[in-house]
């Protein structure tokens, strides 16, 4: 089990989010919402080198799927709303991706609900596919920021009683050392040949 999750981290990955909160409305309303992303770019974590940032693009979700989101409890368990039936809804303003979730079909999303409500639960959390390095998004080595300009789909949105657990974290933080590692490794390639190319014109000279 534990390796089918390992095996889905490979091409999922999450990210806490802004605070979830229920919306003041008459007393048999179950509405809750929030911003889950903002575009503006955001420090995710600190290396040895520095800060390392990330930043989602406003066009990177023209294309994402975002036919079938669900609304889970830490991205697991049972299925408390959904936009396919239309008791979610995500929307993308010029702020950043908004949810409005609808908890009032079930005893579990009811259960929820008063639980976000009371502020045991306040947190949130998406996962998306990242997608592929050049093609949907990029690693500026200046600003040594992650820039997401295509996100092929999302898969859910969640409420999480602890922002950031230690599989998802780490998994996360594993990705974007992925992408430093790989950047670092083309730049090694291509400064090797160039130095291959001065040789081989000195030998010519001589």
């Amino acid at each position: 089990m534990k390796n089918d999750f390992e095996n889905k981290l490979k091409t999922r990955q999450f990210r806490d989010m802004k605070p979830l909160k229920t919306r003041n409305e008459e007393e048999n309303s179950y509405i809750v919402e929030g911003y889950r992303m903002k575009y503006e770019p955001y420090v995710f974590y600190e290396d040895s080198e520095g800060e390392v940032y990330e930043e989602f693009k406003r066009e990177a979700f023209n294309k994402a799927d975002v036919s079938d989101v669900i609304f889970l409890y830490d991205h697991q368990g049972k299925v408390l709303a959904r936009n396919s039936n239309n008791t979610l809804k995500i929307t993308f303003d010029d702020i950043g991706m908004y949810i409005e979730a609808d908890l009032s079909t079930s005893k579990a999303s009811r259960e929820m609900y008063e639980e976000i409500k009371s502020g045991l639960v306040n947190k949130m959390s998406w996962s998306f596919n990242p997608g592929i390095r050049g093609r949907n998004y990029d690693f500026n080595e200046e600003t040594r920021t992650l820039v997401y300009k295509n996100i092929p789909k999302i898969y859910d949105v969640s409420a999480v009683g602890i922002p950031a657990n230690n599989d998802t974290n780490i998994n996360a933080r594993n990705f974007v050392d992925g992408v430093i590692d790989e950047v670092r490794t083309e730049r090694f390639k291509e400064q090797r040949q160039k130095d291959l190319l001065k040789l081989q014109i000195e030998l010519l000279k001589e």
